[in-house]
């Protein structure tokens, strides 16, 4: 499978197959899981970034063992509208997983601001101090990133 527009997503994955967001930094990668019916994301893990392949090793272990359907990763784009370095990074981080023979669907979606509003909801309506808010931020930023493509597209479902 290669990369895929958002909107192509849910017709590429297998019925009960679920989406795994990844919110893919230079230290860490925030995972996040959705629902079976793919209506509510829930932040699970966040992996400390290594090599690639054992990064990679990680996410094969997670996709096959939570029967995962397709893959929706977060891309950095510069408040502007442009990519820069981190986008490019992210894109190919995303190539070298179908390199490796992951062959689920993959999308990306715009993560402008995930981080920024994951931490400032910890920070005003968790209260969450800052050493806790550092443990839980990257997945809580891949469920921020995950729910966004999943209201998408099921505003893609019901204009159809």
């Amino acid at each position: 499978m290669e990369i895929c527009a958002l909107e192509d997503l849910r017709q590429n994955i297998a019925t009960g197959g679920r989406l795994l967001g990844l919110d893919v930094g230079s230290k860490t990668i925030g995972l996040a899981i959705s629902d079976p019916a793919m209506t509510v994301a829930s932040p699970i893990d966040t992996i400390r970034r290594t090599k690639f392949g054992k990064d990679a090793d990680i996410l094969e272990r997670l996709i096959a063992d939570r029967k995962i359907g397709g893959l929706v990763i977060g891309l950095p784009i510069n408040m502007d509208g442009t990519e820069g370095p981190r986008c490019q990074s992210t894109r190919q981080f995303a190539k070298n997983l179908i390199a490796r023979g992951v062959t689920l669907p993959i999308a990306f979606w715009d993560e402008r601001l995930s981080t920024a509003a994951v931490e400032r909801f910890l920070v005003d309506e968790a209260d969450m101090s800052r050493r806790r808010r550092a443990q839980v931020v990257d997945k809580m930023a891949a469920a921020y990133i995950l729910q966004g493509a999943l209201d998408r597209l099921r505003s893609i479902a019901n204009e159809q």
